[in-house]
């Protein structure tokens, strides 16, 4: 009888502390370094969620190993719906595709809670470099062969530009970064001549002239960067995979919890200032419920490993 009211008092503890969540700080965690396109827009919905939830959302920035070190730290977090991660497609799609043993499982060792939507990529270029459009940027690297440098800040990066150097047998050297901000740096300074990147930053640099948006890999043009044209109007093949961004909670997040995030997430991500904000960064929200989102990170995984295979990109 005295195991059954000490059981009984501990689901209540549990409702009671469900109810009063949350009661203090949360944490998001960002797989990328600030001044990218994930760590600006984790500081979109940060906000707002932190408005609706009556508690302070506290950006954890955490580069490095393609997402893994982020991931694994939320991975091992306490699943009480204070520590959030806000995956994008670098840990949850490429990581499984190109690693022989992955350090996670993005299907079983999290709780989904909400897709955020789905990034912009565009194909930028130095100044230096004599193109206007991605096809005289061909042209120009094969009458320079292995003399360009691009830069990738992320997994949509180098997929989208291995299937462009692979299908136009491109000759250029390959430099990897930790996320779009320190690639942009080096990219202005001409230390490497073009990069498929997201927007973030950069849109103003196109505008005063420092730096070129040659094409889109969007399926339309963009509002933020209209004069890129998409890959098809180029007249070559779109992107195959899909860049995006979607929020966790450690495995065995209690399902009350989720749902009130994931709620939240979706009715934030309508507002006109915050879809304003987004389209900033040429970034698509849409939210989810977390079964959408658990089917979608399904279906990317065996997608992303489709194309990386096709890239030429084997797994290590």
């Amino acid at each position: 009888m005295k195991k059954i009211v000490t059981g009984i008092a501990l689901v209540l503890l549990c409702a009671a502390a469900h109810a009063q969540y949350p009661n203090k700080p949360l944490r998001l965690i960002v797989p990328f370094p600030p001044g990218g396109a994930a760590e600006l827009g984790a500081r979109i919905f940060a906000q707002p969620l932190a408005q609706a939830l009556g508690q302070p959302v506290v950006i954890e920035t955490k580069p490095g190993a393609d997402g893994a070190i982020a991931a694994d730290a939320a991975m091992k977090a306490a699943p009480d719906g204070y520590t959030l991660f806000y995956a994008t497609n670098t840990a949850f799609s490429w990581v499984p595709a190109v690693r022989k043993d992955p350090p996670y499982d993005p299907v079983n060792d999290f709780t989904p809670v909400s897709m955020i939507g789905q990034f912009g990529f565009f194909v930028f270029s130095h100044p230096s470099v004599p193109a206007n459009n991605i096809k005289e940027l061909i042209a120009h690297i094969r009458a320079n062969p292995g003399k360009l440098n691009y830069g990738s800040g992320n997994s949509t990066s180098i997929v989208s530009t291995a299937q462009l150097v692979q299908s136009q047998k491109l000759d250029v050297v390959h430099i990897p970064y930790k996320g779009d901000g320190p690639l942009f740096v080096d990219l202005l300074g001409g230390r490497v001549q073009f990069a498929i990147a997201t927007p973030g930053s950069a849109a103003p640099q196109v505008k005063e002239g420092k730096l070129r948006a040659l094409a889109t890999l969007l399926p339309n043009r963009n509002a933020l960067l209209p004069d890129a044209p998409t890959m098809e109007e180029s007249g070559l093949k779109g992107l195959t995979v899909t860049p995006w961004g979607g929020v966790f909670g450690p495995k065995g997040m209690p399902r009350d919890i989720t749902d009130r995030v994931s709620r939240e997430l979706i009715a934030l991500l309508k507002r006109p200032e915050v879809k304003e904000a987004f389209g900033k960064l040429a970034f698509e929200p849409r939210g989810s419920t977390p079964e959408e989102l658990a089917a979608f990170t399904k279906e990317q995984m065996a997608i992303w490993r489709r194309a990386t295979a096709d890239a030429g990109i084997k797994p290590e």
